[in-house]
C-alpha cells in the first residue's frame, strides 16, 4: 500500500485527457456503428472447454458484433485487451481456468484478446474455423488456458485477415509491446485505488502512451480489464474514443491480490 501511495503521488502530476477524452466522466454510452445492420447482442457460445467472455462493466460480454459477416482485414485499429487474472479467478473462473487460477499462481495481467476495431462501431463475425492444433500447442505462454485461444481465434483473429500464425504472432507482439506498470507486478496485497491511478501507471510506464488511447473496466467493484488501442501495424498507440467513453466510471475500486 505504501509502495503505491507513492508512485500515485508521482504520477498525480502527469496530465491525464481533457474533457472530450471521456475518461471516468458521464458520457453517454454510445456505440456508433458503420453504415449497415444495426449492433447486435447474438454472439456464438464458445464449445466445450471454451472460456466464456468476461463481462463488462455493465454486465455485457465483450463488445457485441453485427449480424453477418466482413471481409477479412476490414479494420481500422487493434485493440489490445488485458485482463486481471485475479479479478477472473474470483468472480467464477477458477472452475473455467483451473491452472490460470491454480492457488500461487497469481499471473497478474493476461491476454484476453487481441480484437479489431472500427473507428466508430465494430466488426460483425467472421467464419474463422477451427484453430489448427498445432498452432494451439505454441500458445501456452500467451494464453491463460488454450480455450481461450481458441475461442480469439474464432471470434476475432478470423476477422484479421491472417493466418493463424500471422495472427497469434501479432498478439504476442502487441502484448510485448506494453509494459506492465512495476506497481501491478507481483501483488501480496489488495490495492484500493482509482481507474485514473492505473491509466497514469500505464501511461508512466509507456512513454509513447497518451491520454484516450486506453481505459480501464470494471466489474463489482474490481479492476477487470486494461484495454489498449494499437495500430493495425502495431506500431504505436492511437487514440479511440469509442474504447475510452466505455471505460470504469467508479471513483474508486479494488486491484486484488493473487491468492
Amino acid at each position: 500500500m505504501k509502495v503505491w501511495a507513492v508512485a500515485a503521488a508521482l504520477l498525480a502530476a502527469t496530465p491525464v485527457g481533457a474533457a472530450n477524452d471521456c475518461i471516468l466522466d458521464n458520457c453517454a454510452d454510445q456505440r456508433p456503428a458503420r453504415q449497415g445492420s444495426a449492433p447486435s447482442e447474438d454472439r456464438a457460445a464458445p464449445r466445450d472447454n471454451d472460456r466464456a467472455a468476461p463481462r463488462d462493466n455493465d454486465g455485457a460480454a465483450e463488445p457485441f458484433r453485427r449480424r453477418g459477416t466482413t471481409p477479412s482485414g476490414d479494420f481500422d485499429y487493434y485493440l489490445l485487451s488485458l485482463s486481471w487474472s485475479p479479478s477472473f479467478c474470483a468472480t467464477g473462473g477458477a472452475e473455467r481456468s483451473r491452472r490460470q487460477c491454480a492457488p500461487g499462481a497469481n499471473p497478474g495481467f493476461v491476454v484476453h484478446g487481441l480484437w479489431q476495431q472500427y473507428a466508430r462501431g465494430y466488426p460483425p463475425n467472421c467464419d474463422g474455423g477451427d484453430l489448427p492444433y498445432s498452432v494451439l500447442t505454441t500458445l501456452n505462454d500467451l494464453y491463460p488456458d488454450p480455450g481461450l485461444a481458441r475461442h480469439e481465434w474464432r471470434a476475432h483473429g478470423a476477422c484479421s485477415g491472417k493466418s493463424p500464425q500471422n495472427y497469434f504472432a501479432d498478439v504476442r507482439a502487441a502484448r510485448d509491446a506494453v509494459a506492465i506498470p512495476p506497481e501491478l507486478k507481483a501483488l501480496r496485497e489488495d490495492l484500493f485505488v482509482s481507474p485514473l491511478d492505473i491509466q497514469r501507471a500505464f501511461i508512466a510506464a509507456n512513454p509513447r502512451l497518451r491520454p484516450g488511447m486506453m481505459t480501464v473496466t470494471c466489474q463489482r467493484g474490481a479492476l477487470q480489464e486494461a484495454r489498449i488501442c494499437l495500430s493495425r501495424d502495431l506500431r504505436d498507440f492511437v487514440a479511440c474514443p469509442d474504447v475510452v467513453r466505455r471505460g470504469c466510471r467508479s471513483q474508486d475500486i479494488v486491484v486484488p491480490a493473487g491468492r
